[in-house]
Formats: structure tokens, C-alpha cells, sequence
């Protein structure tokens, strides 16, 4: 059996952990059972924003005689975009063979189980026998992989899921039809790269409305625009089968408000109904390591676990499946083990996502809803593109169906509560209300509204906002 200073299960943001501890001279170990890089890297928001961005472009195209450009449908090269997609996956290839020359680190792949305490099996499933390695310091950083409930007939049929789409059922063009089960992020993001290829989209929404998470002003806006955009969107609904008919894919689905049921056919089902937990395979219980009631592991704000010495970031800790969230952790955990100094703690008070469908959508901190809930007292306010001229620039009028909006939540200290946005650039424009939201001594309404703001830009959507609340 052999010993390591660190151990590291995963190679997304598990990484960044491992780095540091090879620069303090840690004899160090990396366990990866698919590719090298992650979640992000290799089946998520990387591979995905290649096929976003050509999206986008397609439907900026579409409407871009509000701003008086005539312009033809694009055509879409699927052969070409897809190279820039395997481009970025294939990626991987060299982070493995960048790690397996790192002096001080050993990488093995393979799935690694908890046998022991500290002590980490690792199964490679070609018939060799398993591999024992033991350390003191353990991270775990393995991620999380996607839900499939049980559908009669689903598996018989043939799914696709973000890891095999990003794998060996990446379709050679793109599909006539499509049914997306889901309606969450991953779900809005293929509904718009899908539709702005071609394909006849229906998405299936067990909820009352799409991007059920967001703030509903937010979520119904997206929607309206799926529908002008021809994608079918089908809320209160849930499968109940899928069989194969004359070639095609067919789900029947019922709607849970009325009880009326329909046949949804198409070339291909994706699922993304949301995320699991992969402790299954990790086996925490062996460590004594505690899982929640749906698997993931519980760990406090120092990021361990309740084995000492064994600690875990990212998805598998149930807490915000992002992959900055991940990289805010492997930070404050590189500096808790490494630093020698005082000891800093994750925070997720005010934790940014964006969903990059059409119209783009960001958001940080309370939706009203939440916050009616707790009884927190607040005040909102709303600015659109069309009030501002870098927005009328782009074609944005009043009344537009199209006329996104940022929306602000700020408390009776005038303290920034929430921030929505759905719009063109909503990721960039969300990111200045994390930092201020992230300091607890700072007034964001104050400071803004005291603040100079670029003219014409589309900052000021955020900083006008702010004068339009009544205290």
C-alpha cells in the first residue's frame, strides 16, 4: 500500500488543491475515473458555451433589423462548430499528459471507494487488481452526475444527458426534433442552442414555469421568448412513458393540473432533470464519513467532513453545483491547509449564476419570494434596456416583448439583497454586486448611487435602477 501526503479524488477544481500542495512538497495523488478537467471542462459550461455562442449569433441575426441591419438566416456549419466543441474537451488529453510528468504526483485512473478510514480503494474495471493508497489529508472532489428518474420504457428507448452528449452520442447534426425533459439551466441552454439550430423543440416542465429558480419575473420573460422563438414549452407536465413508434421517440406525457395526457414524438430525448450525488460509488459510510438524506456529503464552513483530515468541494457537497462555487472552495481550503495562517470559511451569501439561454439570464442573492418567506422587509425596483441609450442602441424599445430588464432588491439598510437580470450581457453585468454584496460593511445602494457610472454603457441599467426606489 502506498502512502501520500494528500490525496485528491477528482480532477475539476481538485486540482487547485493538489497544485498547492505539490508547491509545498507534498508527496501527492490524483484518482479520476473519466476524463481530466472536470465537470466543466469535459461535459459542462465549456463544451456547452461553444455551441451557446453560435446560438446566440443566429438570433441576434434574426432580430437584427430593430436596429435597421436587414440580414439573411445565418446557416449554421454543425461540422465546424463541433470541432471547436471537441477542441476544448479534448483538452483533457493534455492536462493528463502535463500531470503525469509533475514530479511528486502519481495519477491513477480509475474509481476510487472509501475501504477504510483513510484508506482509498481504486477499481480500474479492465481486470487488473485494485490499487491501496492511504493519507491523512483526503479531498473529495468527484462532482456529481445527472438524475434519470424511472420512465417505463426511457432506457429501452435511448436518452441523452449532458455527459453523453458531450460523449459518444454527440450527434453528427443537429436533430430534426427534440424533446427535452427539464427546466432548469441545462434544459433552457440546449432548448436555445437546439431551436436557433433548427430543430423543433418541446420542453417538458414538471413545474408551473421554466427556470423555476429564478426570480418569476425572470423565468415567464424566457418563456414568452421560447415561445415567439418556436419552442414548444410544456409547464405542469411530467412523463409518464416512452416506447419507440415508426422510427421516432415518443414520451407520453400528462399535465398534473388537469390530467389530460398527450404524445410528444422526436428524433431524440435528452434528460436534465437535475443532478445526483456519485457517493455510491465513493462508499462514505466506510470512513465514517456523513451524507444527507439525498447523498451528499455535509461538511461545515471549513469545508471538512466528519472524518478528520478528509474534506470535500464542489458538487458533492450539495452545496450550489457551480464550478466557481467549486474554485471559491478549493481556494479557501488550499489557503486552511497550506497558509499556517488563521483559517478562512466558505461563503455562499451571495453566490452568482448565470443561464445562458435567450435572453441570457443572471442572478445573486434573495428572489422576493424568499425573502416574503423570512419576513425580510425590502424594496424593489425595475430598469429596462430601453431606458438606457446603450440599450435603445441595440434596438430595445418600450414595450418590446423582447425588452429585457434589471431588477434590484435592496433592504431597509440599504443593503443589496438581490440582483435579476434577463437580458444581453446579463452575466457581465450581475458580477460588480457580487463584490459588493460580499462585503458586509458596504451600503451597495449608497455606494452606487454615489458612484460615476460609464455613459452610455449598459452599467447604467444597474446604477439607475437604484434611483428609481422610494425609501
Amino acid at each position: 500500500m502506498r502512502e501520500f501526503d494528500l490525496i485528491v479524488i477528482g480532477s475539476g477544481a481538485g486540482l487547485m488543491v493538489m497544485e498547492e500542495g505539490l508547491k509545498k512538497g507534498l508527496s501527492c495523488a490524483v484518482i479520476e475515473r473519466g476524463k481530466m478537467g472536470g465537470t466543466c471542462l469535459t461535459k459542462g459550461c465549456i463544451p456547452s458555451k461553444m455551441l451557446v455562442y453560435p446560438a446566440d449569433f443566429i438570433r441576434e441575426s434574426q432580430d437584427s433589423e430593430r436596429f435597421g441591419v436587414a440580414s439573411t438566416n445565418p446557416v449554421p456549419d454543425w461540422k465546424k462548430i463541433s470541432e471547436r466543441v471537441w477542441e476544448q474537451i479534448d483538452f483533457h488529453v493534455q492536462i493528463e499528459d502535463s500531470l503525469n510528468q509533475i514530479p511528486g504526483l502519481t495519477v491513477y485512473k480509475g474509481t476510487a471507494s472509501f475501504e477504510d478510514g483513510h484508506i482509498i480503494r481504486i477499481e480500474y474495471g479492465d481486470g487488473r487488481d485494485p490499487d491501496f493508497i492511504k493519507s491523512e489529508k483526503i479531498v473529495i472532489a468527484t462532482g456529481a452526475r445527472s438524475f434519470v428518474p424511472e420512465i417505463p420504457g426511457l432506457r429501452e428507448v435511448g436518452y441523452l444527458t449532458s455527459e453523453t452528449f458531450f460523449g459518444d452520442k454527440y450527434p453528427d447534426h443537429p436533430w430534426k426534433s427534440l424533446i427535452i425533459l427539464g427546466s432548469g439551466a441545462i434544459s433552457a441552454e440546449f432548448a436555445h442552442i437546439f431551436s436557433a439550430m433548427g430543430t423543433e423543440v418541446t420542453l417538458v416542465a414538471r413545474s408551473g414555469r421554466i427556470l423555476k429558480q429564478e426570480e418569476e419575473e425572470v423565468s415567464l420573460f424566457v418563456q414568452d421568448r421560447f415561445a415567439r422563438d418556436g419552442i414548444r414549452v410544456l409547464t405542469d407536465t411530467v412523463a409518464r412513458t416512452a416506447a419507440k413508434k415508426d422510427g421516432v421517440k415518443v414520451v407520453v406525457v400528462e399535465n398534473r393540473v388537469t390530467g389530460e395526457t398527450q404524445e410528444l414524438a422526436a428524433e431524440e430525448i435528452l434528460v436534465a432533470m437535475g443532478t445526483q450525488s456519485t457517493t455510491d460509488l465513493l462508499v462514505p459510510e466506510k470512513a465514517g464519513i456523513r451524507t444527507d438524506s439525498q447523498g451528499w456529503i455535509e461538511t461545515n464552513e471549513f469545508l471538512e467532513t466528519s472524518r478528520e483530515g478528509i474534506y470535500a468541494i464542489g458538487d458533492i457537497n450539495g452545496k450550489f453545483q457551480l464550478r466557481h462555487k467549486a474554485n471559491h472552495e478549493a481556494l479557501v481550503l488550499s489557503h486552511n491547509l497550506f497558509s499556517g495562517v488563521e483559517r478562512k470559511t466558505a461563503s455562499y451569501d451571495a453566490v452568482p449564476w448565470a443561464v445562458f439561454t435567450h435572453p441570457q439570464v443572471a442572478r445573486v442573492g434573495s428572489t422576493e419570494e424568499e425573502l416574503k418567506k423570512k419576513g425580510v422587509p425590502y424594496q424593489t425596483a425595475k430598469n429596462f434596456y430601453s431606458e438606457v441609450v446603450a440599450g435603445r442602441a441595440m434596438g430595445h424599445r418600450e414595450g418590446d416583448p423582447d425588452n429585457g430588464f434589471v431588477k434590484m432588491i435592496v433592504g431597509q439598510d440599504k443593503k443589496i439583497l438581490g440582483v435579476h437580470i434577463a437580458g444581453p450581457q446579463a452575466a457581465a453585468l450581475v458580477q460588480p454586486f457580487v463584490y459588493l454584496m460580499n462585503n458586509e460593511s458596504i451600503k451597495g445602494y449608497e455606494l452606487i448611487t454615489d458612484s460615476m457610472i460609464i455613459h452610455p454603457s449598459l452599467s447604467e441599467l444597474a446604477g439607475w435602477t437604484f434611483e428609481k426606489i422610494q425609501w
